[in-house]
C-alpha cells in the first residue's frame, strides 16, 4: 500500500469520459492510454480528438489497444490519429477464432490512462459509448477511478514498460527521439488514502489480483459486496467466499443478469447452488449491461479495475486494478452498489433456483464443463517464451 493518495470514484462513462477528456486537454508532456476496446463511435471520436489535440501541442501521446477488442476500429481512424502525431500500437493484432494457443488468447484487457505522471485513470470502462447496445435504455453499468498522488508513478511505470516492450518488438520508435529525458517528478502527497496498483501479467504477477481478493475475503469480518460482470472463479476463491459466509460474514454477489456471452452466462450459473447453500446472497443486474469489476469489504477495503473473476482474466489477460484502504471511499462504493442492487437487480432465491427446468440445468452444467475444457486447453497449449507478455 502506498500512502498519501487521492482516489475519486467515477461511475459509468457519464462521469468518466468528461474527467478523462479534461485531463487529456491539460496534458503538457506525456500521455499513455491503454484500452481493450476503442470504438469508432461518438465517444471514441471524442477521445480521439482529445488525443489529437494533445499530440498537436507536442505532447508525446501513446495509445495501446487490443487487436481483438478493437478489431472494428477502422484503419482510417488509426491513420487520422497518427497523422496528428499520436503513436498507436495494437496488442496481438493477429487474431484467429480457431486456435486455442495461449498467445492468441492472451489479450490486453487493461483500461488505464496516465497524464504527465500526475493523474491516472484505472477501471473497467472501455473507450466506447455507454449506450451502444441495440434497444438499450440505460447506460452500461461500470466504474473507474481517478488517481492523484504517489501511486501514479507505479501506474505510469507499468504503462511505460508495456509500451516499451511492444514498441521494441515492432521496431517502433518515437518520431521525437528516445524518451530517456522524460520528466520524472517526485511523488507528491495528494490526499490521505492508502492504495495499491495491482496488475495481472505473465511474468512475476500472475496471481497478484486474485491473491489480494483471497487475502481480503479470508480476513473479512462483517461484509463482502462483490460486483463482477463475468464471474467464474476457481475452487480456492469459491471456498473462501463460502467459508466467509459460514463464519457469519454477509456475502453479496452482484452479477450479470442480461445474457451478454451465452457460454459464460450459463457456466457461471453452475456455481449458484453451492453459493446459495452456504448463505451467500446473489443478485442479477437487469437494468442494463453490467460491466463492473469492483468489491467493497468491511467498509474499509475496496478495489476497482478491469479484472473479471473468470479463467480468462485470472489466467490469460493483462489486467489492472486499484486497491484502496479507506473508509470514506469504500463507503461511497458500497452505497453505489447497494443502490444498483435496489433499483436494477433481482435476487436469486434458493427455492426458484432449485425448481428451474431440467433443460436449463443441463445447459448450465454443459457450459460449465466446456469452459473448464477450454481453460485446460489454454493452460497446456505450448507457446514460446517470447509469447509470455
Amino acid at each position: 500500500m502506498v500512502p498519501n493518495n487521492q482516489i475519486i470514484l467515477l461511475k459509468n462513462g457519464e462521469a468518466y469520459f468528461p474527467a478523462l477528456e479534461t485531463a487529456l486537454d491539460r496534458a503538457v508532456d506525456e500521455i499513455y492510454l491503454e484500452s481493450y476496446i476503442f470504438e469508432n463511435d461518438r465517444t471514441g471520436r471524442r477521445i480521439a480528438e482529445a488525443l489529437r489535440r494533445a499530440a498537436f501541442r507536442g505532447v508525446k501521446t501513446h495509445m495501446l489497444i487490443d487487436g481483438f477488442g478493437s478489431k472494428s476500429l477502422p484503419k482510417t481512424m488509426i491513420d487520422y490519429l497518427e497523422e496528428a502525431g499520436v503513436m498507436v500500437l495494437k496488442f496481438r493484432p493477429k487474431i484467429s477464432p480457431w486456435t486455442l494457443r495461449r498467445r492468441r488468447l492472451r489479450r490486453l484487457h487493461r483500461k488505464t490512462v496516465v497524464v504527465d505522471q500526475k493523474i491516472a485513470f484505472v477501471g473497467g470502462i472501455n473507450i466506447i459509448d455507454d449506450m451502444d447496445m441495440p434497444g438499450q435504455t440505460t447506460p452500461r453499468y461500470d466504474y473507474a477511478v481517478r488517481v492523484e498522488g504517489p501511486l501514479v508513478k507505479e501506474i505510469y511505470e507499468s504503462a511505460r514498460r508495456l509500451w516499451s516492450r511492444l514498441a521494441w518488438t515492432r521496431r517502433l520508435h518515437s518520431p521525437r527521439g528516445r524518451n530517456d529525458k522524460r520528466r520524472t517528478p517526485s511523488p507528491e502527497s495528494a490526499g490521505s488514502m492508502r492504495s495499491a496498483f495491482l496488475v495481472r501479467n505473465n511474468f512475476r504477477h500472475r496471481r497478484d489480483i486474485e491473491d489480494a481478493y483471497l487475502q481480503t475475503i479470508e480476513r473479512a469480518q462483517t461484509e463482502i459486496i462483490l460486483a463482477n460482470a463475468y464471474f467464474l472463479p476457481g475452487l480456492n476463491f469459491r471456498h473462501a467466499l463460502m467459508a466467509a459466509a459460514r463464519r457469519g460474514v454477509r456475502v453479496v454477489l452482484l452479477l450479470q443478469g442480461r445474457m451478454d456471452y451465452r457460454l459464460l452466462h450459463y457456466a457461471s450459473h453452475a456455481l449458484y447452488g453451492s453459493f446459495l447453500d452456504a448463505g451467500i446472497e446473489i443478485y442479477e443486474y437487469h437494468q442494463s449491461i453490467m460491466h463492473a469489476k469492483v468489491a467493497a469489504v468491511d467498509e474499509h477495503w475496496a478495489t476497482v479495475g478491469s479484472s473479471n473473476l473468470d479463467p480468462f482474466s485470472l489466467l490469460l489477460a493483462l489486467e489492472a486494478n486499484v486497491v484502496v484502504d479507506d473508509e470514506g471511499f469504500t463507503k461511497t462504493l458500497k452505497k453505489s452498489l447497494e443502490q444498483a442492487i435496489k433499483t436494477g437487480a433481482r435476487r436469486i432465491s434458493e427455492n426458484s433456483w432449485k425448481t428451474q427446468p431440467i433443460a436449463v440445468r443441463l445447459a448450465t452444467w454443459l457450459s460449465y464443463g466446456f469452459v473448464r475444457f477450454l481453460r485446460g486447453m489454454a493452460g497446456y497449449a505450448q507457446e514460446k517464451p517470447s509469447d509470455q507478455f
